[in-house]
């Protein structure tokens, strides 16, 4: 006796991917970016941005970038995809340039999102707590030295 397993077609796969791709761009996605842009809409009408511009000036210089380049790395450690909509939101204001970007780039995927991984993962899994910010000092690091290699390179 044998059961005969239905291999699926290959457009019911992809239409299941389509499905599941939309549900993670329209659930997490796209809100992610969206908060940026109002985020950094306020800070800029607050003048919130331009006081971050002056106090992280010294600190992004060493990068070859704007003060107000923190605050995509801010973003960046909550969440990559709204690190991108401030990245888009601070270019489109000119404050960032191309080169620019290609600095920042790496950074936000070296720290990206880990304030949603701590949650998500590492303590469901049970990390210890003290392992924890040794984790995301190594992160930072990294994505420091990243920051710094591609200030070199561009």
């Amino acid at each position: 006796m044998s059961t005969e397993v239905k291999k699926p077609m290959v457009t019911d796969i992809f239409i299941e991917g389509a499905r599941k791709g939309w549900t993670i761009a329209t659930t997490s996605t796209v809100p992610n970016v969206l908060m940026a842009f109002v985020i950094i809409k306020a800070l800029q009408i607050t003048g919130t941005l331009d006081a971050m511009g002056s106090v992280f000036s010294p600190l992004m210089g060493l990068f070859g970038l704007p003060g107000e380049a923190a605050a995509v790395l801010i973003g960046a450690w909550m969440s990559m995809g709204g690190a991108v909509g401030v990245v888009i939101s601070l270019f489109d204001q000119g404050i960032l340039t191309g080169e620019h970007i290609a600095i920042l780039a790496p950074a936000i995927y070296l720290m990206g999102s880990q304030v949603q991984y701590i949650g998500r993962i590492l303590g469901p899994i049970g990390t210890e707590g003290r392992h924890i910010p040794v984790m995301i000092i190594i992160s930072v690091i990294n994505a420091f030295g990243a920051m710094w290699l591609m200030n070199l390179l561009v």
